[in-house]
């Protein structure tokens, strides 16, 4: 059986504050390879406009490597830590990179969205019951949600846009 450990697997690290290019690019000349997925916004100033890229996750970059070679990534200038579980880096599953890469290469717009989930409590941030709490049931097709909100002690269900919920 192979040995896990030395293998080369995806990691989420943590950075300063716009230090996620910094990062990347620090990453890269060391022969480590990073993944930073960015998305280009319009910035304005007072005299004049002009389009940006900008880390579509805020804080974060992507970087492979193997359990043996993390001193040399956890000392870049700029890196806060490693994400992990209590002081283990936690690998991001090969699949969740690969959809990233691809989404990253198509020529479909795409922006951050909050990551939502069954059981998670959510407010209605828009439209006809903005303010409304309820807990997110299940997703239906289509960018559409299902959230139970409590009434009188009782539950009910309303179908609902994903856009016009935040998590809570």
């Amino acid at each position: 059986m192979p040995d896990v450990s030395s293998q080369s697997q995806w990691y989420a690290i943590r950075t300063k504050s716009r230090h996620e290019k910094l990062v990347r690019d620090q990453l890269e000349k060391q022969g480590i390879e990073p993944l930073l997925p960015t998305v280009k916004r319009l910035s304005q100033w007072k005299d004049r406009k002009k389009e940006v890229e900008v880390p579509l996750f805020s804080g974060y970059c992507f970087v492979r490597f193997s359990h043996e070679t993390r001193l040399p990534v956890q000392k870049v200038s700029g890196v806060v830590e490693i994400v992990g579980s209590g002081s283990r880096p936690e690998p991001i599953p090969d699949g969740e990179i690969e959809a990233l890469k691809t989404l990253m290469t198509s020529v479909l717009p795409y922006d951050p969205h909050p990551y939502l989930h069954e059981g998670m409590m959510v407010e209605v941030v828009r439209g006809p019951l903005q303010g409304v709490q309820g807990l997110l049931l299940r997703k239906e097709k289509r960018h559409r949600l299902v959230i139970g909100v409590r009434l009188i002690q009782q539950a009910a269900a309303v179908e609902i846009d994903v856009d016009d919920v935040s998590p809570i």
